[in-house]
């Protein structure tokens, strides 16, 4: 299953209705009155079993697993990572965390896995079962519905793999499942895939968010009302506090990216991934407005043989995958220009409304200009679930 995610999360939509949402958001020319309801809904605690529930019901629906089964980059790269691997899977005893339809555990089938455990907490394991069947695999592969947490199997198993990457890595939480499978059902020397994470951040510049800005300088001339006063309203729209999953082209990144934070699957631990955060420092190509930041990341697959070592990457350099970036806006644009430092901190940490969305802060200093901080959020729709 996906965390693989930057992308928002309505409580019972898909990813990819959560993603086209976001986008659409980012090009509306103003926040409509249900948007700016929408950020007055007093945001409620959710007690966990409900936050557990809409989490998994947001599974229930073909979309989001066609849009994770259709990104051919992560599929491929898990597909690759998993046949590479083939010498530490063979005869063994695979456990897949959050198997969806059970794609990843058919590839380790084929790698030769003796059994595969596919643990599913939500109703489309009852597809997995049919996608098994279909696949002459029942004798392999068990399907298992519950969370990996409450499920008991019959054995240790040698290898984990799991797809549990989400909007900025972290996004859904569900690396905390794959952690405690690990612990409690990983022999030791076993495997785990992927193996490893990093989260990367740049400066970039988003010219649709000024052109969205300017526009209401040029109402003046075309219907002879001026709205330039507009404009800060605006800004406070769109440049608000939520991270948004977006595309964010080549062209608009500002600087290389900077690495902040490292996960080792084999090491980390819970109480870790409450606060993950790191420092960075980037120096800006050229001339340009800073008018966000984008967070990115990439998982690694060891690999037994030459190159040794398979990356998946959501960096805005490669090709898109369904995860896009978590883009965070700033207050307002900071001209740089070339070798112009930006520097600071990020720490992200779960959101105290809900355990399962991700919280992004930021303290930065462009240039000489004063350090700043903001902290950003996944909008929360839960309220408005409740009322």
């Amino acid at each position: 299953m996906c965390p693989s995610h930057w992308e928002t999360l309505e409580t019972t939509s898909s990813r990819l209705k959560n993603a086209e949402a976001a986008q659409q958001k980012h090009r509306e020319v103003a926040c409509s009155s249900t948007e700016k309801m929408s950020h007055l809904v007093k945001k409620r605690k959710l007690d966990k079993t409900r936050q557990e529930r809409l989490y998994f019901d947001s599974y229930t629906d073909v979309t989001i697993h066609e849009e994770m089964i259709a990104d051919h980059v992560r599929t491929n790269t898990y597909r690759m990572a998993i046949l590479r691997n083939s010498e530490s899977i063979r005869g063994k005893v695979v456990l897949d965390v959050g198997a969806g339809t059970g794609v990843l555990s058919v590839f380790c089938v084929q790698a030769g896995a003796k059994k595969v455990y596919a643990v599913e907490a939500c109703s489309i394991a009852e597809q997995a079962v049919r996608i098994v069947e279909q696949n002459d695999m029942a004798d392999r592969i068990e399907v298992i519905r519950g969370t990996v947490e409450t499920v008991e199997l019959p054995e240790k198993v040698e290898v984990i793999v799991s797809e549990w990457m989400g909007y900025a890595l972290l996004h859904e939480s569900m690396l905390n499942s794959v952690l405690y499978a690990r612990d409690k059902w990983l022999k030791p020397g076993g495997v785990i895939l992927p193996s490893k994470a990093e989260l990367y951040v740049a400066p970039i510049g988003d010219p649709v968010v000024e052109e969205r800005l300017n526009f209401w300088y040029t109402v003046k001339d075309q219907y002879g009302v001026d709205m330039s006063c507009m404009s800060d309203f605006a800004r406070r729209c769109l440049m608000n506090s939520d991270i948004t999953v977006n595309s964010v082209t080549v062209e608009d990144v500002l600087s290389h990216p900077a690495r902040f934070a490292e996960l080792d699957l084999y090491s980390v631990t819970v109480e870790q991934l409450r606060s993950v955060r790191g420092e960075f420092r980037c120096e800006s190509f050229g001339s340009a407005a800073v008018n966000a930041f984008c967070v990115f990341f990439t998982v690694t697959f060891p690999c037994p043989d030459p190159p040794h070592a398979l990356l998946l990457s959501t960096s805005p350099f490669k090709p898109e995958t369904h995860w896009k970036q978590a883009v965070l806006y700033l207050d307002a644009p900071v001209d740089v220009v070339q070798d112009t430092a930006v520097r600071g901190e990020i720490s992200m940490f779960p959101s105290e409304e809900s355990a399962r969305h991700i919280c992004i802060h930021v303290d930065y200093a462009i240039g000489e200009h004063k350090r700043q901080s903001k902290t950003f959020s996944i909008p929360d729709w839960s309220g408005e679930a409740q009322s």
